[in-house]
């Protein structure tokens, strides 16, 4: 295919989100996956040697044009983005989630010491946690990890690239607020719950992302985050 690093270029230009390297080969049929990744590697250092005001990207398993950070206050100037504005214990939440995964409930509030169930709503309803779907022990818990818009609020290619404990001992901070545009919101801890009463799992928000990083279908989706039916024979109350 004649011109296809600038074919790719215009694509990354005009995308809205990371341009993965499955979702490339499939636009650009019946261009070879190996003449895709050369124009992708040409452009990423084309750009790396221009050192120009903006870069090409590897961030949630994609490619993205991103500016260049010593620029952020400049550009604040003209368009002010709105951070993502998280109470403490969301991001404590989160940052659990985000090195424990796959992980269940209780595991976080075992950690924390505290009721996560509305922490762990407002996570699902801003689309940076997901469900997988529900852990084989009694009661069948809901398993919580992070989606790819988690690794593009915090410009991480993939999980490998959070702070290790070195890190953030150096730094002295918590792990996500070295990355991203994040305002740290006071906290509104969900009250605790009630002795004999059984916690509530928060909704499915998001459905889980395959190995290609595709969506699953609307009725995948529907039966990995809702409980199933209760057998006939079997209709005894969850411990």
């Amino acid at each position: 295919m004649q011109d296809l690093k600038n074919i790719v270029e215009s694509l990354l230009f005009v995308a809205e989100e990371p341009l993965g390297a499955e979702r490339l080969k499939k636009i650009l049929e019946p261009a070879e996956a190996g003449a895709v990744a050369a124009a992708v590697a040409a452009l990423k250092a084309d750009y790396d040697a221009r050192q120009g005001g903006f870069y090409l990207a590897e961030v949630a398993g994609g490619y993205q044009f991103r500016t260049r950070p010593e620029y952020t206050a400049w550009i604040r100037r003209l368009v002010d983005p709105k951070p993502v504005r998280l109470s403490r214990a969301a991001l404590e939440t989160l940052a659990i989630i985000a090195y424990k995964q796959p992980v269940i409930r209780s595991d976080v509030e075992h950690i924390r010491g505290v009721d996560c169930g509305g922490v762990l709503r407002q996570l699902l309803e801003r689309k940076l946690v997901r469900v997988l779907g529900r852990k084989e022990i009694a009661g069948r818990p809901l398993i919580y990890a992070t989606t790819r818009k988690f690794l593009e609020t915090f410009d991480l290619k993939d999980l490998k690239d959070l702070p290790t404990p070195k890190e953030i001992e150096e730094f002295g901070k918590a792990p996500l607020e070295m990355r991203g545009n994040i305002a740290i919101e006071p906290d509104e801890e969900p009250a605790a719950t009630e002795a004999g009463e059984a916690p509530s799992e928060a909704p499915a928000a998001e459905p889980p992302m395959e190995a290609g990083g595709e969506p699953p279908a609307a009725d995948d989706v529907r039966e990995a985050a809702a409980p199933e039916p209760p057998d006939a024979a079997d209709e005894r109350p969850e411990k």
